[in-house]
């Protein structure tokens, strides 16, 4: 039961920082969204960084997994598509793309968030893993960028494509950016 509060408490805040602005949204607001009193909502979360700090928390762990597995692989062609195909695949939960707006639409209030500082080092730790030493500049951008295509893609919105299409799209253009 405790953590069906929880996830309810992330889920109205998520939608209140994306929807109001983190910085316009207070604990107050959310509390009366869900119908439970402040010290109900302080039993989970004493601030609105708890909350961030648990909605980035699972992507961060997810990212730092992945980061764990590409750093015992061999850098080869192999591995960096598996390597993408992993990423691309954790791109794909459910509550990314909502965590992922949210970051987007509040980017001033978020960027010196600590656990966001995390992730960014995080993921640059990622590309450094895609390339060995013998990399060529270009080569250790082109499978950086890789990466990002695939985030990017996420966000595109093009009228005529669904959300598939926009994804088998966004691995091609990764996987050609992958081996330059």
């Amino acid at each position: 039961m405790r953590e069906d509060t929880r996830t309810r408490i992330q889920e109205v805040a998520l939608r209140l920082f994306t929807e109001q602005g983190y910085e316009a949204t207070s604990l107050r607001e959310i509390a009366e969204e869900l119908g439970v009193t402040k010290a109900a909502l302080y039993y989970h979360f004493k601030t609105k960084d708890d909350i961030v700090s648990s909605l980035v928390e699972l992507r961060l762990a997810e990212v730092e997994k992945l980061l764990a597995w590409a750093k015992r692989q061999p850098k080869t062609p192999e591995m960096r598509r598996e390597l993408l195909q992993r990423f691309a695949d954790q791109l794909t939960q459910p509550r990314y793309l909502e965590v992922a707006r949210f970051l987007e639409r509040n980017q001033t209030a978020m960027r010196d968030h600590p656990r966001l500082t995390k992730m960014r080092e995080t993921v640059i730790a990622l590309t450094a893993e895609m390339s060995g030493p013998e990399a060529t500049p270009v080569e250790r951008v082109s499978r950086s960028v890789a990466l990002f295509a695939l985030h990017a893609g996420r966000w595109l919105k093009l009228d005529d494509l669904s959300e598939d299409e926009v994804g088998k799209a966004s691995m091609e253009v990764a996987m050609r950016l992958l081996e330059p």
